[in-house]
């Protein structure tokens, strides 16, 4: 390490003292504070010399006492700290004048000298307020996590959260002094329309610029410091999207990081040892375009956790130069070299790359550079900047109200008619028709929760059957700009779309919220509450899901999406892409909760979508698909993130559906169906990190050549015109795959007898089945009890797992007891039972997302497989026994998420596992962790621990089982087949995603399958 900072002696030096001298202005991206009635603007000495982080601090409360969040303008000048600041959900700071305002750390400021310690923490909830935090309300007195370092740490502090909406810090510079190693300028951990834009950050002996982030961020530029940012998962555990940034002179590494989902745009590296580190034993879906490197002496990327599908890396169009190691992998050494003084990567890759549709991926690098004379000048920024402040019209002083009830469609439309840039002050404002852009117009607000413009329901214009009816509607061409304001088309409006956008090329969309669903605020501030009691449908039964147009209908047009979220489940997708092939880039929008589909593309060619993130809720999105692309060409779409919620119900087949369509190129790609939530309970407070039952069955259905991509993690696919289904191989390829019985709504939770017949469980028909080649399939229970998973004593009566009670119920029956009687088992102590077998969960998600991991004395993480280790090797204090003493399931902590009636969704190991393997104290046990992918062996040890854990087989995150011959079978997409040393021998290919795996039939011959909707039997030999 200390070789690597030699030739970065003099850089070092200049930047230390340049921390010590009075920091340099840079131009301001608001050269006025805009005219706006709910601002609160700063305070104080604005010299530097004295403390102001009261006046700083005061001004943000001042905001957030208005409720729903605020808005916060901090003049040009120097303003010194020496406490952390915090800003509350939803308020959005903003330095205006000539020249940006800079937040000072003065020289060996007092707790700013150990660990971490922040300046500027986001923050999830006031002290004394209920914060939320995954949808989960937290009581007041009951932070689970306080975010370390808070100057001083402040345990009543909780940090911000996946439900942490719309707070902003633009236009605001940093300074960190002398002798404040700990000191970094912004802890940023937010969700969606969060954003840090047009900040220096002058880090001189700091320890980063950002600690942990989130969502977007742009115009941002790291001098010095020891990182310039450093982080882990971000914590809606989405993407991070930077761009038009750079990192000049950082100590160690530019960025060190892992899982951030990182996607660079536009992104600068210079006089640094490593621009991007990510952390031993992690990997990161890290994506690239238009990146530079610059006098990197050890390595443009440093790449852990190799073999491991969560690690895909990529870059488009990178250049570099005195860089001779574009990527160095940590784990086996190897490196890839540059191509010369100066080149330019076309393409990068490493990760599972899938060599075409139907199927299975294998690891691979892949480098195209070439040698270039010199580096070309930088590109033009991604996001354009907005007209300046000063040639702002205010729309309130041009005669609209936005007070939530006068109608404001006139003012409005006049205004737009005669100003090219319109300013909307935080308010409501009510329109009854559609607002017209001209070519050139400009709409800026700058916060689009305080500032909507609002269709009410039962507009006439906009009822029943006819063509979209948009409440803003583009000009044809032009390079029209929106920016900042919240659209609301209410539930009632079948012809609504919130914005009809015609605009060419240089157009812009930022930082827009289609309001409707989750996270809108009313107009008191409170949180829009989009459910009945039992969340099927509205509290308003007029107001239907899936019956207005898209929110976003980009028709014919084309420009830069940014920064964008709709989550409005009245409207049948969130972004609607038609007919044209003017290129169109999206970066970080967020698209949730539709019923039919989130981003629908329909004769589309020539759009990239870095970062977009879809989600589906358990009640309006069962049957949605992330992205639905009809006839469409030359697309790129890079870290999608399909993420499907843990407390879902029903499976689904796919996450991206493709017809006709030619020409894409999927890159890093992640469908997903975790969660984590830091909670407390009587039992203390503890990070609960759940894995649903129902992610998508497959990442990508082609419908019309009938091929699809059952690798639901991978790093690079090309869909080409005519796509060929591949033959069959392996030693297994031509093992007979019976179908032994359907029509299964999703059929888990199996076990065998000591004869090999086959008991499982289909937890929503609350029905309990038993199969075997003599009798077929029959049911033995379907009484309403809750069944989920199921294990088999030596009396071959059966022990359920039912998700019903606070902590779950587990209770025994007979299967061949016709009577219905049922024995409740009650958790004991953990004891001794010699002879017993141990019933443990076959899979489990292990990560720490959702809890800071770093070590601030040695400053290293604990890796995945350390967790996991930690998590599955710790013995359970309690238990249940079977009514024969055969038989012991631990009692694994169980959490639940919304409120304790009949809503409350519950999850633990057991009732989240797909099924039980079973085994006696001593004896191996086969296990995998889905947050790795990856199987491991292990011993049984009391309380249900498992030790000795050794990695086994880089696939998993379903099910593994073994047989008689020690052949190790484990569900990833197929059935991979390991002799007992973890080589590969085979693959059983399975008509349906395989989910457990379990060994039975006469004298354990067969191969059970359990699939959603299906049971196959494979005949083992």
């Amino acid at each position: 390490m200390s070789g690597w900072l030699t030739p970065f002696r003099a850089t070092l030096l200049a930047t230390l003292a340049l921390a010590t001298a009075p920091a340099a202005a840079s131009p301001s991206a608001y050269l006025t504070a805009p005219d706006d009635p709910r601002a609160v603007t700063v305070a104080g000495a604005r010299d530097g010399r004295e403390d102001d982080t009261q006046a700083l601090q005061s001004a943000i409360d001042a905001a957030a006492d208005k409720g729903g969040g605020g808005i916060v303008f901090v003049p040009s000048g120097h303003y010194r700290i020496s406490r952390t600041l915090y800003i509350w959900p939803g308020v959005r700071v903003f330095g205006v004048g000539k020249t940006r305002p800079v937040i000072v750390l003065g020289d060996a400021t007092p707790g700013f000298q150990q660990g971490v310690a922040n300046m500027v923490i986001f923050a999830g909830a006031r002290p004394g307020e209920a914060g939320i935090r995954g949808g989960e309300r937290l009581k007041p007195a009951r932070v689970p996590f306080p975010p370390p370092g808070s100057v001083p740490f402040n345990p009543d502090i909780a940090d911000a959260n996946p439900g942490t909406f719309y707070p902003a810090l633009s236009n605001v510079d940093f300074r960190i002094g002398a002798g404040n190693p700990a000191a970094t300028a912004i802890r940023f951990h937010a969700a969606q329309h969060a954003y840090l834009a047009h900040i220096d950050f002058e880090l001189g002996s700091g320890l980063a610029g950002l600690y942990q982030v989130a969502n977007q961020a742009e115009d941002l530029h790291f001098h010095g410091g020891r990182y310039g940012i450093l982080t882990e998962k971000p914590s809606p555990a989405w993407q991070f999207t930077l761009l038009d940034s750079s990192f000049d002179g950082q100590r160690e590494a530019a960025i060190r990081e892992h899982e951030a989902s990182l996607t660079l745009v536009n992104v600068a590296f210079r006089d640094v040892p490593t621009a991007i580190d990510i952390d031993r034993g992690y990997g990161d879906w890290l994506w690239g375009k238009d990146v530079r490197f610059e006098n990197v002496s050890n390595a443009a990327v440093v790449i852990s956790n190799e073999t491991n599908v969560y690690t895909q890396i990529g870059f488009d169009n990178a250049l570099a130069s005195a860089t001779p190691i574009f990527a160095r992998f940590r784990d086996s050494g190897k490196t890839v070299a540059g191509a010369g003084g100066s080149y330019r990567v076309s393409r990068f890759g490493y990760g599972l790359m899938l060599p075409g549709l139907g199927t299975t991926g294998q690891y691979e690098t892949v480098m195209q550079a070439a040698p270039i004379a010199r580096l070309p000048a930088p590109p033009p920024p991604a996001i354009r900047a907005l007209p300046a402040t000063t040639g702002w019209a205010n729309v309130r002083a041009l005669g609209a109200k936005g007070d939530d009830r006068t109608d404001d469609t006139a003012a409005i439309q006049r205004a737009i008619d005669t100003h090219r840039t319109v300013y909307f002050p935080a308010g409501r404002y009510v329109v009854t028709d559609t607002l017209r852009l001209r070519p050139d117009s400009v709409l800026v607000a700058l916060h689009p929760s305080l500032t909507q413009i609002i269709l009410p329901d039962r507009t006439p214009a906009f009822q029943g059957v006819g063509n979209a009816k948009p409440l803003i509607e583009s000009a044809r061409g032009g390079d029209a700009i929106v920016s900042g304001l919240g659209l609301f088309t209410g539930g009632i409006k079948p012809r609504a779309t919130a914005l009809l956008w015609q605009a060419g090329a240089r157009s812009l969309v930022e930082d827009v919220k289609f309001q409707g669903g989750h996270g809108t605020d009313l107009a008191d501030g409170s949180r829009f509450d989009p459910y009945n009691a039992n969340h099927t449908g509205d509290p308003d039964p007029a107001k239907r899901w899936d019956a207005q147009y898209p929110s976003l209908w980009v028709r014919g047009g084309g420009g830069t999406f940014a920064n964008l979220w709709s989550p409005n489940t009245y409207a049948q997708a969130g972004m609607l892409v038609s007919d044209t092939d003017v290129p169109g880039h999206v970066y970080q929008m967020s698209i949730e909760h539709h019923a039919r589909a989130e981003f629908v593309l329909d004769h589309v060619a020539n759009w990239e979508f870095l970062a977009p993130q879809t989600e589906e809720e358990a009640g309006e999105s069962q049957d949605a698909v992330s992205f639905d692309i009809r006839h469409s060409r030359d697309l790129l779409i890079a870290n999608l993130h399909a993420y499907r919620v843990t407390r879902s119900l029903k499976p689904a087949p796919t996450a991206v559906r493709l017809t006709d369509s030619a020409g894409i190129r999927f890159r890093n790609m992640h469908v997903n169906a975790e969660s984590g939530l830091g909670t407390c309970d009587e039992n203390g407070c503890a990070t609960y990190l759940r894995a649903s039952k129902f992610p998508y069955d497959t990442a990508l259905q082609d419908v019309t050549h009938g091929l699809e991509v059952r690798e639901r993690e991978f790093a690079a696919l090309d869909v080409p015109a005519d796509p060929v289904a591949p033959a069959p191989s392996g030693a297994f390829a031509n093992g007979k795959v019976e179908r032994l019985a359907d029509g299964f709504f999703s059929a888990a939770g199996g076990a065998v007898d000591a004869q090999g017949k086959l008991y499982f469980v289909d937890h929503w028909k609350q029905r309990i089945y038993a199969w075997s080649r003599a009798d077929g399939l029959a049911v033995v229970r379907d009484t309403p009890l809750d069944p989920v998973n199921l294990a088999v004593d030596r009396s071959d009566k059966l022990l359920v797992l039912s998700s019903d009670g606070r902590n779950g119920t587990v209770y025994s029956l007979d299967p061949a007891d016709r009577d219905g009687t049922i024995t409740v088992i009650p958790p004991t102590p953990a004891a001794n039972h010699p002879g017993a077998v141990t019933a443990l969960p076959v899979n489990y998600w292990v990560n720490g997302e959702f809890k800071d991991q770093l070590d601030t004395k040695t400053f290293t993480y604990p890796t995945l497989a350390d967790m996991f280790a930690r998590d599955i090797g710790t013995a359970k204090p309690r238990e249940y026994v079977s009514p024969d003493g055969s038989l012991v399931l631990p009692a694994y902590r169980t959490f639940q998420q919304g409120p304790s009636n009949f809503l409350g969704w519950r999850f633990s190991d057991a009732l989240d596992s797909y099924g039980f393997t079973t085994a006696r104290a001593g004896a191996d046990v086969f296990v995998t962790n889905g947050s790795e992918n990856k199987t491991y062996r292990g011993r049984l040890a009391p309380g249900g621990a498992l030790r000795d854990l050794t990695a086994f087989a880089d696939r998993g995150g379903e099910s593994v089982t073994t047989d008689a011959q020690g052949r190790v079978y484990v569900a990833n997409g197929q059935v991979f087949v390991y002799d007992r040393a973890g080589t590969e021998i085979g693959r059983i290919d399975i008509p349906e995603r395989p989910l457990q795996l379990l060994v039975g039939g006469a004298q354990g011959k067969t191969l059970f399958v359990l699939t959603h909707h299906a049971l196959y039997g494979v005949a083992l030999e």
